[in-house]
């Protein structure tokens, strides 16, 4: 039997980010199709010829699929001798496997994994033929850097403890694939991806222990998590947002939910991520709202883009779904992008915000330095660096009713629209990726935690010293775009 061929990755993504993609778009391996009479010998033989992980079991006349059964359910039949090599494979596969539609969107198909605790989901088309197969590693991006057995320990971990050894077990890999030279953009990802699953596992282990409000709710993600641009100094941006049964009931409802907020944010604390200094997390009061309460506070914030208002705007324009109900993000995001781009007078105060931070270069391209007494001669790359291209990034990409996620994919949107050139483009992006590894590398070797964005030129050498200098005259160029386009 042959499956459907696999569609190219494209621009899968679009403006609406990866969470919203269709899960036909995304880039995956042709699944191992078996009939039901075929013995389990010959299902292991060819998952292991074609590096496989599962086997989908369908019907011989009509293509449909029966079942499933993965390599690791066949190695326990070998493994624990209950089982005949030689019986068919519809003896021990899984009938009625979970299925979603293949144009659904992603984030659906994380959320069914994350509650059902299943590793695949059979995608298939609106008559029910099958159009292929997805793992979760497929599904968060994940298929490289050995990532198979780090999903595999979260999925086992059965409390927090267990948790934790997960996540340091994934910062350890991660920084083995950084040392070996994996593409920033892609380890950043692979990171995102993995802490993605790390908190949905974190939550629904939590939610199990608390009576909460039957009402829809989901758990947001902000910062640099929403961007999919996590690093290895990271800590907690996230919020709440629930539905209640009438406007009356807000209060009572977030009453009811806080604890468990508290509880999720204290034990993604104890597995590594950092309590957000600034308070920006769903067990404080002001950032678990009901959904009427988020569209009040971002129109609050257009209307009057005080000092305030800006800051807010570049940590919660991020904001993404990460766990619970996503058609709640969905409706929100859907009015701030018809909401947003009518607001010139934020998106001017929002530029001016901007430029007040310069690259660190002086007028003849020599490194300058501020004047900070704890770390003097040193430049810090996340505010006089990385954040020179996320903040115009995010500024255009909003103005434009783009809802692109990462810094990479927002740059790429907005060149779509105003016409600039791939090669201008792609040599931004490719600055804020050079940047963004120099961070890496900082973060991974700093003894001081307040030090891991910062560096001192004169530690690098001849070459990166050249390297992070041209990366910073892109940022002045994207800057001067910015300027001129929002000139006083």
């Amino acid at each position: 039997m042959t499956a459907p061929d696999t569609p190219a990755a494209g621009a899968a993504v679009g403006d609406a980010g990866p969470d919203q993609a269709p899960l036909r778009s995304l880039p995956r391996r042709r699944p191992v199709l078996v009939a039901p009479d075929t013995p389990v010998r010959e299902t292991l033989f060819r998952i292991g010829r074609e590096h496989a992980d599962a086997a989908v079991v369908t019907d011989r006349a009509s293509g449909l699929p029966l079942g499933l059964i993965t390599l690791n359910e066949m190695l326990q039949i070998i493994g624990g001798g209950t089982g005949d090599l030689d019986e068919p494979v519809a003896a021990y596969m899984i009938g009625a496997p979970l299925t979603v539609a293949a144009d659904a969107a992603v984030h659906r198909a994380k959320v069914m994994m994350a509650k059902q605790g299943v590793t695949h989901l059979l995608l298939t088309e609106p008559d029910g033929r099958l159009f292929g197969l997805i793992g979760q590693g497929d599904l968060l991006g994940l298929r490289a850097g050995g990532a198979d057995a780090l999903v595999a320990a979260i999925n086992a971990a059965r409390d927090v403890q267990a948790m934790a050894e997960a996540a340091d077990r994934v910062r350890r890999r991660a920084a083995d694939l950084f040392h070996s030279g994996m593409p920033v953009e892609a380890l950043c990802q692979w990171l995102s991806g993995l802490n993605d699953l790390l908190g949905m596992r974190i939550i629904e282990l939590i939610e199990d222990e608390f009576e909460l409000p039957a009402v829809p709710w989901c758990w947001l993600a902000f910062g640099s998590e929403g961007r999919l641009e996590q690093t290895f100094a990271t800590d907690q941006d996230n919020g709440l947002i629930f539905v209640p049964p009438a406007p009356n009931q807000t209060a009572a409802c977030r009453d009811a939910f806080l604890p468990f907020c508290q509880a999720v944010n204290e034990a993604l604390h104890f597995c590594g991520f950092e309590r957000c200094r600034g308070g920006i997390m769903a067990g404080n009061p002001d950032w678990c709202l009901s959904d009427l309460e988020w569209q009040g506070r971002f129109a609050d914030w257009l209307r009057v883009p005080d000092p305030e208002a800006l800051l807010h705007g570049t940590i919660f324009f991020d904001f993404r779904p990460l766990y619970g109900s996503y058609e709640l993000v969905d409706r929100l995001r859907g009015w701030l992008i018809e909401a947003a781009p009518g607001h010139d007078r934020f998106f001017h105060n929002l530029a001016q915000q901007t430029l007040s931070v310069s690259p660190p270069l002086g007028w003849a391209g020599q490194f300058s330095y501020g004047r900070n007494r704890d770390f003097p001669h040193t430049i810090d790359l996340k505010l006089e660096g990385a954040r020179l291209f996320t903040d115009p990034a995010r500024l255009w990409a909003v103005r434009h009713g783009l809802w692109a996620t990462s810094t990479a994919e927002r740059l790429r949107a907005v060149a779509a629209v105003q016409g600039r050139s791939a090669a201008d483009t792609a040599a931004e992006i490719e600055a804020f990726h050079l940047i963004q590894r120099f961070r890496i590398q900082q973060q991974l070797s700093a003894r001081d935690p307040d030090a891991a964005n910062r560096v001192d030129p004169d530690d690098l050498n001849e070459l990166h010293r050249l390297m992070l200098k041209e990366a910073l005259k892109q940022a002045k160029r994207l800057q001067l775009r910015l300027r001129q386009e929002y000139s006083a």
